[in-house]
């Protein structure tokens, strides 16, 4: 079996198509046949080494990916799930070693898959879950009431277009940081207010809610520059599990997606707001599983607007 993955760490040059051994669905589990393969900023830490302690003693090839798509091919025996072989179904996976998405089969716990949003590709669908989880973490950890207002930064992005989505949808009032050329884009997401971003970008929000926003989803890992947007008592999550600085009696949350592994009920909403229209899905391109390298480059330049996916054969 193929799949995509490192011997050793370094640039985007250093993935490769590695051999796997063959993989089969116990008890609890199924097996699908990947289709499709999101590109992520969290798989790039694992190609760089920047990951590289919680590999210790695991020997390579090194498998990225947290994100996929495909066709259940097999159901381990005695395992209480809904899914059935031939099912096109979407999934998180936390990687560990060769075990990540980039690869042409993989075995999961039944409880971490859910069908693929009707009408979607895979391609489409295996940007989802855990950009989706993500975000839904970071609301969850708010708590915020309709009628309250949220700040995200990275609004273009994956994570804080889902959250601007989901807000909405939750009634909550957003205020958005975008650049220039993506204004359009977060005003089309929903965003009620959308700020230029820049080093002042804590002023801009504070500008369009005077009193400070109630929570606030850094997509885009600014950290102490947009902490003083939020108000005294009022919530701030971080994706990169920025600690805070203690001030004003702001509560901190890590955004940790991992710990919403075998969320399969939480994931199963998502497809069903994506079957909806309450959240859409981006692409930005595809790539052979030969061409991950390229997919790596163009996500590390910056300005990429929905997800890179790798695309194995059928």
């Amino acid at each position: 079996m193929r799949g995509v993955g490192v011997i050793g760490f370094g640039g985007p040059e250093v993935l490769q198509i590695v051999d796997l051994p063959e993989v089969h669905a116990g008890n609890g589990e199924v097996r699908i046949r990947v289709h499709a393969a999101a590109v992520n900023p969290t798989d790039t830490g694992l190609r760089n080494g920047s990951r590289a302690a919680m590999l210790a003693d695991v020997p390579p090839p090194y498998v990225p990916g947290m994100d996929l798509a495909g066709v259940i091919d097999e159901v381990g025996s005695g395992t209480d799930t809904d899914l059935a072989v031939g099912d096109s179904v979407m999934a998180m996976v936390v990687p560990n070693a060769s075990h990540g998405a980039y690869r042409e089969s993989i075995v999961l716990a039944a409880d971490s898959v859910v069908r693929a949003p009707a009408e979607s590709t895979h391609i489409e669908a295996c940007t989802l879950p855990m950009n989706g989880l993500t975000a839904r973490q970071s609301l969850d950890q708010l708590a915020l009431r309709p009628g309250q207002t949220i700040a995200v930064t990275g609004a273009a992005g994956c994570y804080g277009g889902y959250v601007i989505q989901l807000a909405k949808a939750e009634g909550l009032r957003v205020i958005a940081d975008a650049s220039e050329a993506d204004e359009q884009l977060v005003r089309d997401l929903g965003a009620d207010v959308v700020v230029r971003r820049g080093d002042d970008v804590a002023k801009r929000i504070r500008d369009a809610a005077p009193d400070g926003v109630d929570g606030l989803a850094d997509g885009s890992v600014q950290s102490e520059l947009v902490v003083a947007a939020v108000r005294d008592g009022g919530g701030f999550a971080s994706v990169r599990g920025w600690r805070g600085t203690g001030e004003r009696g702001i509560v901190f949350h890590r955004t940790l997606v991992t710990s919403y592994d075998h969320r399969a009920d939480l994931l199963g909403q998502l497809r069903e707001q994506a079957e909806d229209g309450t959240i859409t899905l981006r692409v930005a391109a595809t790539y052979a599983p030969d061409e991950a390298a390229a997919a790596h480059e163009r996500l590390e330049a910056g300005g990429t607007r929905g997800r890179c996916v790798i695309v194995f054969p059928a």
